[in-house]
């Protein structure tokens, strides 16, 4: 197997950052943080330019078609310069879309999205921010052929500039996605407070908010899996995304560790500090390794592409947490301050380490796929096992058949 990244991927990794050490400058993020959507509409433009809002998007709908590799390849440069907006929450619908929606629905947006001309988010959070499907309780109403919707949906990312939102509520024991204008009649769209500026979190109410049967993405049924299989695509990308966001916490953390003098001489001289870096070297690496597994499991449809999706999220959540925690200690008073750019990294840390489930959930959904697993596996033995008994039965009677004519023509030789 090989583990390092190829020729196009490695140019495509090189053009990625030299772009957005063009366009995304710290200055650049921290004067959009200040805005209140976080949104660049110049930016957006430029990175659609780029193709990467197609780049997963398959080509018969405008997009390059490229894997997921290639996507997290992509967004750990974008996590290294903390890019803001509405990158992720787009593609996360974008996934969700391909995966629902009928042929003509896929024709309808997904051209859009990769052209740059829609963005879009999915509501799924609701009170208990829980990212478990059952989790869901706001209802949808079916009448006459028609969809009605009223309630809440909380920490809705880049609601704000989103032009499609896709509400997820339950359609009785199913899930109903529902893709809503956001000028629509009966929504409205209030801020929330977060942590993470580069990534703004809004509550959006349905008062009574209407659609078609026939507008709800179908997912052939199964909404409930079209939907765990955008966000499965959704967390990795997350996930390498918080790698680059770990390479710069450390490539800055030891540039100032060589550069700080104390007593003398550069602080990365003392074995204190250099343990730090060790250790914050370890978790970006151990962390690289996850994310790029888990998208690479992704796209080529591996089983247990789910087990390795939680097994990445779960350790770039505290990893990345953690990177930055040791960030903070190794520059000592300056880590703390709005002036360095630290904070911005540290923030999107504790922002994305609850994005799509903590670690906690995802150990906790680690735990269930094992267990179910194992279930499934004794089921299978015991299947086995029982047509094993069967067939020897089977062939102990054939057996025990065969001797009782042998002997019954024996005896009859020996009459004549």
């Amino acid at each position: 197997m090989d583990f390092d990244l190829s020729k196009p991927q490695k140019l495509l990794k090189e053009t990625a950052r030299e772009f957005l050490a063009r366009e995304c400058q710290p200055e650049r993020v921290r004067a959009l943080v200040e805005t209140e959507t976080a949104h660049d509409d110049k930016l957006w433009q430029s990175i659609a330019d780029q193709g990467w809002t197609g780049l997963i998007i398959p080509e018969e709908h405008g997009g390059l078609g490229l894997g997921l590799v290639e996507m997290a390849v992509v967004a750990e440069e974008m996590g290294r310069a903390c890019l803001p907006g509405a990158f992720l929450s787009t593609l996360t619908a974008s996934a969700l879309i391909e995966r629902a929606g009928s042929a003509e629905q896929r024709a309808k947006y997904l051209e859009l999205i990769a052209a740059g001309e829609l963005k879009a988010t999915v509501a799924f959070l609701e009170e208990g921010a829980n990212w478990d499907a059952d989790a869901v309780k706001l209802e949808a109403t079916r009448e006459g052929g028609n969809f009605s919707v009223t309630g809440k949906k909380l920490f809705v990312p880049d609601a704000g500039v989103a032009d499609l939102l896709i509400c997820v509520a339950r359609d009785g024991d199913s899930l109903s996605l529902l893709p809503v204008a956001r000028e629509a009649e009966g929504v409205h769209v209030k801020p929330m407070p977060s942590m993470d500026g580069t990534r703004k979190v809004y509550e959006v109410s349905f008062e009574g908010v209407t659609l078609t049967e026939a507008d709800a993405l179908g997912a052939n049924g199964d909404a409930r899996g079209a939907l765990g299989g955008a966000l499965e695509v959704a967390t990795a990308v997350l996930c390498a995304e918080m790698v680059g966001g770990m390479g710069w916490v450390l490539d800055t953390t030891v540039e100032y560790a060589k550069t700080r003098q104390q007593f003398g001489r550069p602080i990365g001289s003392f074995q204190a500090v250099q343990h730090q870096c060790a250790d914050m070297l370890l978790m970006t690496e151990s962390a690289r390794s996850a994310a790029y597994y888990a998208a690479y499991a992704l796209t080529v449809n591996d089983p247990a592409a789910r087990g390795e999706v939680s097994i990445a999220k779960a350790y770039c959540s505290d990893a990345y947490r953690e990177v930055g925690n040791r960030g903070v200690q190794v520059h000592g008073g300056i880590g703390f301050t709005w002036e360095h750019d630290l904070q911005l990294y540290y923030k999107r840390s504790k922002s994305s380490e609850t994005l799509f489930g903590d670690a906690t959930f995802h150990r906790e959904r680690i735990a269930r796929l094992i267990v179910d697993g194992n279930a499934e596996v004794r089921e299978r033995t015991a299947k086995t096992d029982t047509e094993t008994l069967t067939a020897q039965l089977q062939a102990a009677e054939h057996d025990a058949a065969a001797d009782v004519a042998a002997n019954a023509a024996v005896s009859q030789n020996r009459l004549r």
